[in-house]
């Protein structure tokens, strides 16, 4: 019976393990996505097209393999899906173009504020005032953030309008994980991560045209790259390990997004941070952190 024991143990402990190693997988995977965008030859929002679209035949297969259905939606539902699906392919859109001109860093941070987001809107929605560690969060979120945006005016108007892409981006993410709450409880995460891409990609493909970007790359590798680390790793990844860990270690984890890109900022392009942009990178982070929590 010892022995029993210490193997069920031995295989408990094994398999802790393997999800943390995907929890944090998952958000180094998408941590990269940034510089890939960078990367691509394309137009920021072409490469968000193809991310979407040349993992939307491994999300069939994905969600078939886990024996989701993929027709049957009510048009009720249908709707709803496609509102939250042109939301994240604007959220995709402004994120993108918003990494092209600010740091790597703030792109990640900003482009993740849709925690902190939902944690005001419920404030709204509830006609109630904040308690507690809320307060914390929203003061780290606002002091973060007008640190992090006054050092970008400092640098250049530029990266200031790129944070305000980013924080955009964050609200469009936000409005996308509202709109599709009720469905997410009546279809599985890959079958909904179809028709998302199946709405998203035509928004997609349109606004890049419209804006007159190149959409076919004449480099395939930094595409490629970006949607089977970003689209397939990276959520693939975070797909299978988020159900099985507290709010407060998926916050945490989280975290290794912004982390991981201000390194390839410094390391790759050069962007230097400060005391004081670390500072605002705390205490955005901190918000993040506490955001999900709530959330949780």
């Amino acid at each position: 019976m010892e022995n029993a024991g210490t193997s069920q143990k031995k295989l408990f402990d094994a398999k802790a393990v393997m999800l943390l190693a995907a929890l944090l997988g998952g958000n180094i995977a998408l941590a990269t996505g940034p510089w890939l965008v960078r990367l691509a030859d394309t137009g920021p929002v072409s490469a968000g097209f193809w991310r979407l679209f040349l993992a939307l035949p491994f999300l069939i297969l994905f969600a078939r393999m886990s024996g989701q259905r993929l027709g049957g939606m009510p048009r009720k539902t249908l709707v709803l899906v496609a509102l939250g699906a042109t939301a994240f392919a604007l959220d995709l859109a402004s994120w993108h173009i918003g990494i092209g001109l600010t740091r790597l860093g703030n792109a990640t941070l900003f482009g993740n504020a849709g925690s902190i987001i939902l944690l005001f809107s419920g404030f709204i929605m509830a006609r109630m005032l904040p308690r507690g560690f809320e307060w914390l969060a929203i003061i780290c979120a606002l002091a973060g953030a007008a640190i992090l945006m006054g050092r970008s005016l400092e640098i250049s108007t530029s990266t200031f309008v790129g944070d305000l892409f980013c924080l955009a981006a964050g609200l469009l993410y936000a409005i996308y994980l509202i709109t599709l709450q009720g469905a997410r409880t009546q279809f599985g995460s890959w079958s909904l991560l179809v028709w998302v891409s199946v709405f998203a990609c035509p928004v997609l493909l349109v606004l890049a045209l419209a804006l007159g970007e190149p959409v076919w790359p004449t480099d395939w590798t930094p595409i490629l790259i970006l949607f089977v680390s970003s689209q397939l790793i990276g959520q693939g990844l975070l797909v299978y390990s988020l159900g099985h860990f507290p709010p407060l270690i998926i916050g945490l984890a989280l975290l290794t997004q912004p982390a991981v890109a201000a390194l390839i900022g410094y390391s790759v392009f050069g962007e230097v941070l400060t005391p004081l942009d670390l500072l605002g990178m705390v205490l955005v982070g901190s918000a993040l952190v506490i955001a999900r929590m709530k959330r949780g």
